[in-house]
């Protein structure tokens, strides 16, 4: 019934909004897709819609900044949540299409407090507490500065409680005019005196 009524109406050449239009042509399945900005229907003029910049985004000149290597160092005293955590780290890296090239796990390291039972007396009774302390390693490798800054915003806002992170970056840079030729190329020649005895 809707798909005789929109006929009669394009028949007519009356307009009409597009997303209406759209809407319906899309619940009879004559429109694959919602990508319909405007349309030109017969006798009637409708305005098209400019496609939307988003303002989020910006683009500028500045040449990218190269990593040779990111070096993530995250520690908690939870195992379980640690290991949980390098798989998403890692899974994440292989979605950005980031090379990862190695993931460590340093040795934990342990801190003991030995208190005593009592307040005043019974120095014999004692009670030690431990706090473990584990570690992982994740190194990528050859990141640009705007994924690097990706990936490092959706890693750090989905870490887990009770879990630190730290991060270190290896820039790569340009060879300094001053250095990139050899320095004995600019040397004067220094004549060599024989020493007789």
């Amino acid at each position: 019934m809707a798909a005789g009524w929109l006929w009669r109406w394009l028949c007519q050449g009356s307009a009409f909004p597009v997303s209406y239009a759209s809407r319906i042509m899309q619940k009879q399945s004559f429109l694959p897709s919602s990508t319909l900005l405007g349309a030109r229907l017969a006798g009637s003029h409708v305005e098209t819609q400019e496609p939307k910049t988003n303002p989020l985004v910006s683009i500028s000149d500045e040449p990218e900044t190269l990593y040779k290597r990111l070096s993530i160092l995250v520690k908690g005293h939870d195992k379980a949540v640690l290991d949980s955590y390098e798989y998403f780290a890692v899974l994440a890296a292989k979605e950005l299409g980031i090379s990862v090239e190695k993931v460590d796990k340093p040795p934990k390291t342990i801190e003991r407090f030995t208190l005593l039972k009592s307040v005043h007396i019974y120095k014999k009774h004692r009670v030690q507490y431990e706090m473990r302390t584990h570690y992982m390693c994740l190194e990528l490798k050859y990141l640009t500065s705007s994924t690097a800054a990706v990936y490092l915003e959706y890693v750090q806002r989905n870490l887990p409680e009770g879990v630190a992170m730290e991060v270190k970056k290896t820039k790569i840079e340009k060879i300094p005019e001053h250095i990139q030729k050899p320095v004995w190329d600019t040397l004067p020649q220094v004549e060599e005196t024989e020493v007789k005895s």
